[in-house]
């Protein structure tokens, strides 16, 4: 049977997984890669670089809904729900809850974790509400402008490649929607839609996946994307009750009662997972 201590290791990192999901939200731009890695197919938007974004305080909830229809017909429905916070010095905490999908609490109910990352002290915080730990790491120093990196050498840079190559191929349309305010918030749309060959993959025939992104530049998140892959179902993600106010110091602070465990490389740091923040895309 497994220990609790390897049962723990196996939640924090799932976790770590999911919850660097929601926090593209807040990390990506109006034109970051539609395509990403298996926690598009969660619904979120795979974390950004470690981009620090000062003087835009809010707070808001980020809902994420996929639907999957089997070959049988049933359905799979999984959700996750995100609050999301962030400071004027660009502090932020996410507080992440999945549904239909990884282990449960002992009294049954979905597990809930907590991401804080503090650039002005350097350190990001996992907080295991269940066990009352906070588990706390540095975050590593990025040095050099990514934009004028190499693009053998920067991930960014890779993307945008790949993606030129993939329009250039006629397997890649980006439309702009215009703009509109959603939520009260102003957003610029996009959509991008990939088209995946007959026989790429095995498949008999051409695949089309459709993402549609509505990011605020002023708040610099996205506050709603629609992703519809035939592999993989359809995924929304939303952003709700967004308060343009400061939130309170004390969400960004290990609360009392907890135990602190320091060291690792941590979110973002060298072969970590990034921390928390955002919505969808798929490879």
């Amino acid at each position: 049977m497994m220990n609790s201590k390897m049962k723990m290791c196996l939640v924090l990192g799932g976790v770590l997984v999911l919850s660097a999901a929601a926090l593209q939200a807040q990390r990506r731009g109006p034109d970051g890669p539609p395509f990403g890695g298996p926690m598009e197919l969660m619904g979120f938007e795979g974390m950004r670089g470690a981009k620090v974004v000062k003087g835009a305080p809010f707070s808001a909830t980020a809902t994420s809904e996929t639907t999957e229809t089997l070959q049988d017909g049933s359905v799979i429905h999984r959700t996750s729900q995100v609050s999301m916070y962030r400071d004027s010095q660009g502090r932020s905490r996410h507080e992440a809850t999945f549904t239909g999908f990884g282990p449960l609490t002992a009294s049954g109910t979905p597990k809930k974790m907590v991401m804080i990352s503090d650039p002005v002290a350097g350190v990001h915080i996992m907080l295991d509400d269940e066990q009352k730990v906070a588990h706390k790491s540095a975050i590593r120093a990025h040095t050099g402008n990514s934009a004028n990196a190499d693009s053998a050498s920067n991930p960014h840079g890779r993307e945008q490649d790949r993606m030129q190559k993939e329009e250039a191929a006629g397997l890649l349309k980006k439309e702009s929607l215009g703009t509109q305010v959603i939520n009260g918030v102003m957003a610029e749309g996009t959509r991008m839609t990939h088209i995946i060959p007959a026989g790429q993959i095995g498949n008999e025939k051409a695949l089309q996946i459709v993402s549609e992104r509505w990011y605020s530049s002023d708040l610099q998140i996205v506050l709603k994307s629609t992703r519809t892959d035939p592999r993989f179902g359809t995924t929304t993600y939303t952003v709700t009750n967004v308060q343009r106010t400061e939130p309170s110091a004390s969400l960004f602070a290990v609360p009392t009662g907890y135990s602190i465990q320091s060291g690792g490389r941590g979110p973002g740091g060298p072969g970590g997972h990034a921390p928390i923040g955002a919505p969808p895309s798929v490879d």
